[in-house]
């Protein structure tokens, strides 16, 4: 049986946030704006931006303000910024952010690792934050992490995942994105995942994947995804990004390689690949070491640089 194929997808760019909070170099806020500007001249029309969380927690992020203040809005181009709770949101509304993420876990343990709080106290205290933000006209996406298995609780039961998803969307949320955040899943938990969420009458036009790609596995896994009518995925340029709370994880599924794959694949992503590639060498720099993205390698391989 042929695979089903969606026409096309959307990607959801992450390295400004996902991506740059793990790693060791800071940017400084104009080369982050660089980046932005970079991102959305490749084509991408969603991009998360920045985290109004504490400087203390995660100090890589410690311009949110300062960076979405000096942010060009651009027609069409939507810049989210993740808030982790009614102060973050306060921060957020004062710069003018239109578009928010909210992050939850799916597993105890990474919970209050990373939020401080417990899985169901995470939840439940997202209600009014999202009700707020719904409130003042803003496009909420809720985040579930550590969906497959969690380093120290082991698999995550796809039923509970389900039920938290359902949750954020009775909250308001507008679209949850699913995280394999170790980036241990195969396609065979995808779908059985994907079968959880109908079982749990999660709608899947509402569900995105954000997959890690510790043990090779993101493509893969896209493909189980899209086989069953999944259509938006998170990808970070270059392939950086991980976890400061869980150091097991991997680096992000890498953008240039997941728009390599849907162009052969007849799959509109409407990201310009020639332009991504650039970005990511010129991001590679900045950083000061190689990016692990298979297709930026391979490009300037070819090109002989």
């Amino acid at each position: 049986m042929p695979l089903s194929r969606p026409e096309r997808i959307a990607i959801v760019e992450v390295a400004p946030r996902d991506g740059l909070q793990a790693e060791d170099r800071t940017l400084p806020t104009d080369l982050k704006l660089e980046l932005l500007e970079r991102l959305a001249d490749a084509g991408h029309t969603t991009i998360e931006a920045t985290s109004f969380v504490s400087p203390k927690s995660v100090p890589q992020l410690a311009d949110a303000e300062d960076l979405m203040k000096r942010l060009t809005p651009r027609a069409g181009v939507h810049y989210t910024a993740l808030v982790p709770n009614a102060t973050g949101l306060e921060r957020a509304l004062a710069c003018g952010v239109h578009d928010i993420a909210v992050f939850a876990s799916a597993s105890e343990s990474y919970s209050r690792k990373n939020l401080n709080r417990s899985r169901d106290e995470a939840i439940a205290g997202y209600g009014p934050v999202i009700k707020k933000a719904k409130d003042a006209g803003l496009r909420v996406r809720g985040y579930l992490s550590m969906v497959i298995a969690d380093p120290w609780d082991g698999p995550t039961p796809a039923a509970v995942v389900a039920d938290l998803s359902r949750q954020l969307l009775d909250f308001g949320c507008d679209e949850i994105s699913l995280g394999d955040t170790i980036g241990v899943g195969t396609p065979g938990e995808v779908s059985a995942l994907l079968a959880a969420l109908r079982r749990g009458d999660v709608p899947l036009a509402k569900a995105a994947f954000h997959f890690h790609d510790t043990y090779g596995q993101a493509l893969a896994n896209v493909l189980a995804a899209m086989s069953e009518g999944v259509t938006a995925f998170d990808a970070s340029v270059g392939g950086i990004g991980g976890s400061p709370f869980a150091k097991m994880a991997g680096g992000n599924l890498a953008t240039e390689d997941l728009v390599w794959m849907c162009k052969g694949m007849g799959i509109h992503t409407g990201i310009d690949l020639d332009k991504l590639v650039a970005t990511a060498h010129w991001l590679g720099e900045k950083l000061g070491r190689d990016l692990p993205a298979h297709v930026s390698k391979a490009m300037r391989a070819n090109l002989g640089s």
